[in-house]
């Protein structure tokens, strides 16, 4: 049995190939083993198959209490419905050059809106996208529904969007932005 270290990115989806009764073994060996980059693998595609949310929830539960060190930082702590678009219309963008700037998205809470219970922050930044979210959270050129609503930084789909050239990404956060949000998701950002 392949297991996955938390470098290889969930976009390239290493499991889609097999049943799904391969993957809930998978996953069931992986909670035995407390091995957080396999059981993200097998929860990631089962999500991306549109697997019930109670399932994915429940599946979620048990690897962040089993291998919460060892859960690649890509793996939301939440379940998302719109997670699956959001990997699809994220993949259609791509960075030409590098550089030192980050695009980023933040899981905000909705729960008290109409269209929620959660929507999307785009953002930008020459820092990780973990500590630019610790800094809106602090305050510290904080967006305002970063700062009140923010729950999680949502990495995976835009891993490959990472260490680009500042004018590039100021581009693609708009059109990022733009296109989260043709696709129905609500967004904030992206200016």
């Amino acid at each position: 049995m392949a297991l996955f270290d938390s470098s290889v990115s969930p976009a390239s989806r290493p499991l889609a190939a097999l049943s799904k009764d391969a993957i809930t073994a998978r996953l069931r060996t992986a909670l035995e083993a407390r091995h957080g980059a396999l059981g993200a693998h097998c929860i990631h595609e089962l999500w991306m198959r549109g697997e019930f949310a109670a399932r994915i929830e429940s599946a979620l539960e048990a690897l962040w209490e089993r291998a919460a060190a060892s859960v690649p930082d890509w793996l939301p702590m939440h379940y998302i419905d719109w997670l699956p678009v959001a990997y699809e219309v994220a993949l259609q963008f791509h960075a030409n050059r590098k550089g030192r700037t980050n695009l980023y998205l933040v899981l905000l809470d909705f729960a008290d809106r109409s269209r929620g219970p959660h929507g999307v922050y785009v953002g930008m930044s020459r820092y990780p996208p973990a500590q630019r979210f610790d800094q809106h959270k602090a305050g510290i050129h904080a967006a305002g529904s970063v700062l009140k609503r923010g729950i999680e930084v949502l990495t995976g789909p835009v891993l490959h969007l990472q260490r680009m050239a500042r004018a590039e990404a100021q581009r693609l956060e708009g059109e990022l932005a733009v296109a989260l949000a043709d696709a129905g998701i609500l967004v904030e950002g992206g200016h």
